[in-house]
């Protein structure tokens, strides 16, 4: 039977937590000779490279971040145990690496995740934000459980990842006091030529609220485009202009930006996805994540 080496696998857990070998014989105390040799007699027990230059430091390889991820939960196993040895008991938590689009508003992000807080069973949540090519190549070499995207994934990328539908719901329109007193009872037919925030060109919303301007004869008055949705809605709460939010946030865009409703356009409909490598999801977080969703966020 084969014997992993713990100190190995200690020196290598510290080097990727630093990013280079001097770094962690500083953490360490030791020589750069004595883990240089370790990390190759890791390498060689695992028949596999570990590490890449890059720049001045080291990455991960794929392997690399699959051992690493082990490593954290055997270490962090290990802190449990002393911590319980010395009476300080404490829950082991799920670790949920979790990527998120840059196109998902943040407090849908919150929403979504938030429950996963309150299960009987501790989560530690881990988030990265990025774009969806990005974090759907993280996916693919596992270095994330989940991805919340607010697109499917193309149906060429099936086969590799799959789509979950958390739900979907309208957009509300919003507006500073003043503004949302001015076309709340012009809405939607007394919108033309009013100042606007709007998510950048390209994006699947833009898409949608150019279509829906259209067809109802509004030309509006763009103030300003944003990709990052908080710096959009910070600008509408300080009344910059008109902006459109997730309905299923209304009551937190309300109490955080100070804005007032002008009205609810169902026609635009915003759709929030769960990706993961499974075409059955079955890591315990990531299900209570998409029912949470499903019976709280998005109803039917």
């Amino acid at each position: 039977m084969e014997w992993l080496n713990y100190h190995h696998l200690l020196y290598f857990w510290t080097v990727a937590k630093e990013g280079s070998i001097v770094k962690a014989c500083a953490a360490l105390n030791l020589a750069q000779p004595t883990i240089s040799g370790q990390l190759r007699l890791l390498e060689e027990t695992l028949g596999e490279k570990l590490f890449v230059k890059a720049g001045r430091g080291l990455a991960l390889t794929e392997v690399g971040q699959v051992v690493f991820t082990y490593a954290e939960d055997i270490f962090g196993l290990g802190r449990e145990l002393q911590d319980v040895l010395k009476g300080r008991p404490r829950g082991r938590a799920q670790r949920l690496l979790v990527g998120i689009s840059d196109m998902v508003p943040k407090l849908i992000a919150y929403r979504v995740l938030r429950p996963l807080l309150t299960l009987p069973e501790p989560v530690q949540l881990i988030c990265e934000e990025g774009s969806p090519q990005h974090l759907l190549g993280d996916l693919a070499q596992h270095r994330l459980d989940v991805v919340l995207a607010e697109l499917p994934i193309a149906p060429l990328a099936r086969g590799r990842a799959y789509n979950h539908l958390l739900g979907s719901c309208g957009v509300t329109l919003f507006g500073a006091p003043a503004l949302a007193a001015k076309y709340r009872g012009r809405f939607p037919t007394g919108l033309d030529g009013a100042p606007f925030l709007l998510p950048v060109t390209g994006s699947s919303l833009r898409q949608s609220l150019d279509q829906w301007f259209d067809a109802h004869g509004i030309q509006p008055r763009v103030v300003g485009e944003f990709k990052d949705s908080a710096l959009l809605k910070t600008f509408g709460g300080g009344g910059a202009g008109l902006f459109v939010a997730a309905s299923a946030i209304e009551s937190e865009v309300r109490s955080l930006y100070g804005a007032r409703v002008i009205g609810r356009i169902e026609a635009v409909r915003e759709s929030y996805y769960a990706i993961s490598v499974e075409r059955r999801l079955k890591h315990p977080a990531v299900l209570a994540l998409r029912e949470a969703a499903r019976d709280q966020l998005f109803p039917t």
